[in-house]
């Protein structure tokens, strides 16, 4: 059987995977009581962070496909925690708003940082910043290949 051209380095990829899939089943229990996903969590911190946004750029902004954006915020719209009125320049384009129950939703929640220092806490800053580099090195990489395809 011939080698695989990535047999020496599997395991980079393979941890990276491993470590956000981790990261992410500690946040959505953590969520949990609060009825809440880390994707749905992710449209609420953008909105309470940076505030109104039309639709189209927080898919953009957030990296979600058009059709999980959709879906997540009809949920949320559900929970009344967003509202989605038309955008004043484009009446196609939906501006995402936090309702009030929303504002005091994301108030409530609990500080999720604790997760990235239960990760991350006590390791060298300068190990954390090549690891993030590399990351970002490939990540661009990665993205380039696709683009030219």
């Amino acid at each position: 059987m011939p080698e695989r051209s990535d047999a020496g380095h599997p395991a980079v990829g393979g941890w990276a995977k491993r470590c956000y899939f981790a990261g992410r089943a500690l946040m959505d229990a953590t969520l949990r009581p609060y009825d809440l996903g880390s994707t749905q969590w992710y449209v609420l911190w953008h909105l309470a962070n940076f505030g109104p946004t039309v639709q189209r750029d927080l898919g953009r902004a957030l990296e979600l496909e058009r059709a999980t954006l959709s879906g997540i915020v009809t949920t949320l719209v559900r929970k009344n925690l967003v509202e989605q009125t038309s955008s004043g320049e484009d009446q196609r384009q939906r501006l995402l708003t936090l309702t009030t129950a929303g504002e005091a939703l994301w108030r409530d929640l609990p500080d999720l940082s604790f997760i990235h220092d239960a990760a991350f806490g006590g390791i060298n800053e300068a190990d954390l910043a090549t690891t993030v580099r590399v990351l970002q090195l490939a990540t661009e990489r990665l993205q380039n290949l696709l683009r030219k395809e």
